[in-house]
């Protein structure tokens, strides 16, 4: 693949990763835009996957300055999910390069459309803050190694599912859990793209093009979250995962647009 891309298809995944990193910041999923951007540019999957970390950790990274220069990260707190999310991401990066995602594949529409329900339905989902459910050790074993390699293995809804373990396990307002969501976050494509990099399948020149519109999306994006809290950030994630479950099971190949076909034409 060469890294000396057109100025127009620069300026259309620019566009792209800007758009992202605001969406991503709020509610998570901007790889829903990116991924297919960059493929549609004539990326090869692998090296899409590997530049979608390269320029959505300068998106994450930002919302997460943002976040704690507004006193909403515990960087303290945070501290044991972080090591888990690190070491799960590690091992999820370093697998998929050897095998198929064919399960996730099937699985992940069906949680991500569970996901929707929780948080549109939910009476804990709000600006008050609830009882946890588990201990913060135990979600750190749990949520953080699970959700750490599932983003270095598979990715989309990263997000979302780590908006879920802060709210419904530690009893965090969505605020809070949107802000310490994007400290996780950073953490998975960090150490994802770390390994990525060690394969050789970046391509620079549009992962940094992409780098520095996904900081002025997800800049945007916090400020908007700080600002609007529960009443931008729930309907937003609803959204978002129904989006990338329509995106995932549209796919031809995918098993349930296969059964649902074989179910009408039946």
């Amino acid at each position: 693949m060469p890294e000396l891309l057109p100025t127009d298809i620069l300026a259309f995944l620019a566009i792209a990763a800007l758009l992202a990193g605001f969406i991503d910041a709020i509610a998570g999923g901007g790889g829903l835009i990116t991924i297919p951007a960059l493929l549609s540019a004539g990326i090869p999957p692998a090296a899409a996957l590997a530049t979608n970390k390269l320029q959505g950790s300068f998106g994450t990274a930002m919302a997460t300055l943002t976040f704690w220069r507004a006193g909403q990260i515990e960087l303290k707190t945070m501290a044991m999910p972080v090591a888990c999310v690190f070491v799960g991401s590690a091992t999820g990066t370093a697998l998929v390069q050897v095998t198929g995602t064919g399960f996730m594949t099937a699985v992940i529409p069906v949680l991500l459309v569970a996901i929707a329900v929780y948080f549109l339905l939910s009476p804990r989902v709000g600006d008050m803050e609830a009882r946890a459910r588990l201990s913060l050790p135990a979600f750190s074993l749990t949520v953080g190694l699970a959700v750490g390699f599932y983003d270095g293995f598979f990715g989309p809804g990263t997000g979302s599912f780590f908006a879920l373990g802060c709210v419904a396990l530690l009893g965090m307002n969505m605020r809070r859990a949107t802000a310490n969501t994007k400290l996780l976050n950073f953490t998975s494509n960090v150490v994802s793209l770390g390994v990525f990099a060690l394969g050789g399948q970046i391509v620079w020149t549009a992962g940094l093009v992409m780098a520095v519109a996904q900081v002025a999306g997800a800049w945007a994006g916090s400020h908007a979250t700080i600002r609007f809290g529960t009443r931008l950030v729930r309907p937003l994630l609803v959204i978002v995962c129904l989006a990338m479950t329509i995106r995932l099971v549209a796919q031809p190949d995918h098993p349930l647009y296969l059964l649902l076909r074989g179910l009408f034409a039946a």
